[in-house]
Order: C-alpha cells, then structure tokens, then sequence
C-alpha cells in the first residue's frame, strides 16, 4: 500500500513537472523566408537563431529559404551573396516555394522587390500559414488590398510593417502624458525609388508608418509637392489634423520625426534595429493577430498611392477613399482562388 502511493506521488510530481515545462517553455515554430535579397534576411535570421534568444524571439527558428529574386538590380546584385549568408547560418535552401511550405509552420516574405510579392504571397495564404511581409506589402495598392482579401477568404492572418513603426523614439511619444493629445505630426527620411512601384513604397514607408504610428488612422487626403532633391507630402486628417512627410534625396537623410502634442513640441532624431520589430513578429506568429490592423496598412498604402496621383495632378488633394476604391473596382474583376 505503502509502496503504490510513494509510485502515485512520483507520477504526480512527475506530471507537475511536465506541465510547467510547457507552460514556461514556449513550442518552436519552424520558420521559412521568401526571398534571400535583402539585408533583412541575415539580420532577422541571427536574432530569431540567437541561442541567447529569450521571450517570445525564442520561440521563431528560421530553419528553411527560398532565394528568389527579380532582376531589380537591388535583387539581382544581392541574393547570391545573402542566400549564401543564410546557408553559412545553417539554414537549408530550397528550389521553391512549396517545398519551403512542406518544412515550416509560418512565412517571412522578405523580396525586395514589391512587385512579385502578390505571386509570392498566394501559395502560403492558401496553405494557410501565417504571413509576415517585408516592406512594401505589394507593389500596388490593388495587390495590396488582393492580398488581405486572399488572407480573409483563407482565414490566415498575415502582417506587414516597417521597422520605423517600432522605434523606441517613436513609441515613447505614444500616450505620452508630457506630450499631450498628438495635434499633428512632420516625419523624415531617405526616399529613394524602386523601378515598377509607387514612388513612396520602396523607401518612403519608413517615414510614412510612423506618421501613421504618431497620427492613426484617418486620413482624408494627400497633397505632394516633389524636386529632385525631395518630397513632401501633406495629409489632412478627419479631425483636422495635419500630418506630413518629407523624402530627402539630397543632403543628410537620417531619419526623424516632431510631434505636434496638446502640451509640448517634440523631436526625435535617433532611429532603431530590427529587435523591437522581430518581437512583434514573433508574437504575430504566436498568437495569429497583427498587431496593425488591414484597415491601417491598407490605408497607409492608399497614403502613398494618393501621393502619386497628386503628383500626376500636379499638386492638387487627392482623397484617399477615391484612390481606394478605384484599387478595390480593380481587384473585383481578378479571380484568384
């Protein structure tokens, strides 16, 4: 008698044991990259393969990629030398994109290149992998909105963001009680152009999210004025507020950012690494939620998109909702399963 409880508390020790290891200890989601052109892939890859890794980054292995490319010179020049990069990691290369889906749980599709990222982006929405998209999110506004429609019809969750959004300059202006109400935002940055995309997409999203980030959602429209030396571009909000961006292509180009608050004019010129971003996408693939919504992203595309147009019109406003709805009309008419 003695004996069979001594046998039961051991198991029961043994059980509590068990489930406390798996409650502490976090399941490991075998991760795969699309498109091995970019800076971004070894970067990422060393902070989610980093022994040391702890929180939720310990949870992200990427353990599988797909090289890719375009023949987008900032495609082409690079992606030998980073798949290259990523194999001396450990990581295993693949022919394509199904195999890749074959050896992983979720997705980071890393291609410079915008334009091909709707093609790319297709098959693991239909396998139903969670999605995180480098920056841009598509090389359109229309594939961009086809992608969240995909992602909803399929039921897979799928994030995009720059890593401006996540600076820690950025962040701390947020609910900031010396700051104020954010009245209105100017943001700054390098605004260089990618051939095949919107003139914002490629470099000025990192000025543009964190307008966004400091702003919210709301805005009506967008007016640009562009130089050779640069670009601004002006939105009015619903509430009336007013944001800006400035792309530099002359002279200094770090990036910065003054808010406009209820009880203080603020300034911040100091950026960040990839870490705080890698967090987030990490927990994006835990959970399955973005942390920034469709409507947001789509709207920050519809931002630059205006911006263009406004452009074509020579300056003039051009409302958001109109560049919206002309790249949803565009998409009704596409099939794509």
């Amino acid at each position: 008698m003695k004996l069979r409880m001594i046998t039961a508390l051991m198991v029961l020790t043994f059980c509590s044991v068990c489930t406390a290891q798996t409650q502490d200890s976090p399941a490991m989601l075998r991760a795969g990259m699309i498109g091995l052109d970019t800076s971004h892939v070894p970067a990422f890859t060393k902070i989610f393969n980093n022994p040391q890794a702890s929180g939720d980054l310990a949870a992200i292995q990427v353990v599988a990629g797909y090289p890719g490319g375009t023949d987008l010179p900032a495609s082409r020049d690079r992606v030998k030398n980073f798949t290259e990069q990523l194999r001396g990691m450990g990581v295993e290369i693949v022919d394509t994109i199904p195999e890749l889906l074959s050896k992983v749980d979720v997705v980071m599709l890393e291609s410079v290149d915008g334009r091909i990222h709707l093609e790319e982006a297709i098959p693991v929405i239909q396998a139903g992998k969670p999605l995180w998209i480098d920056k841009p999110l598509a090389g359109s506004l229309a594939d961009a909105v086809m992608i969240y429609e995909l992602a909803k019809k399929h039921n897979t969750p799928v994030f995009s963001s720059s890593s401006a959004r996540y600076y820690p300059g950025v962040q701390a202006l947020l609910n900031n009680e010396k700051v104020g109400p954010i009245l209105g935002a100017v943001t700054w940055g390098p605004c260089s152009y990618s051939t095949g995309t919107p003139d914002l997409f490629f470099y000025g999203i990192h000025g543009v999210e964190p307008l966004f980030t400091l702003m919210g959602a709301g805005c009506e429209t967008v007016a640009r004025i562009q130089t050779p030396g640069a670009d601004y571009v002006t939105g009015v909000w619903k509430d009336g507020r007013i944001g800006a961006y400035r792309g530099i292509r002359r002279g200094p180009s770090a990036f910065g950012a003054t808010v406009f608050g209820g009880r203080a004019i603020v300034q911040v010129e100091k950026g960040g690494g990839y870490e705080q971003l890698c967090h987030e996408i990490a927990r994006f693939f835990k959970t399955g939620k973005a942390p920034v919504s469709a409507d947001e992203t789509l709207e920050i595309f519809a931002f630059m998109e205006a911006a263009d147009e406004s452009k074509r019109q020579g300056g003039k406003p051009v409302s958001l909702a109109d560049v919206l709805a002309k790249a949803k009309a565009g998409v009704a008419a596409r099939e794509i399963e």
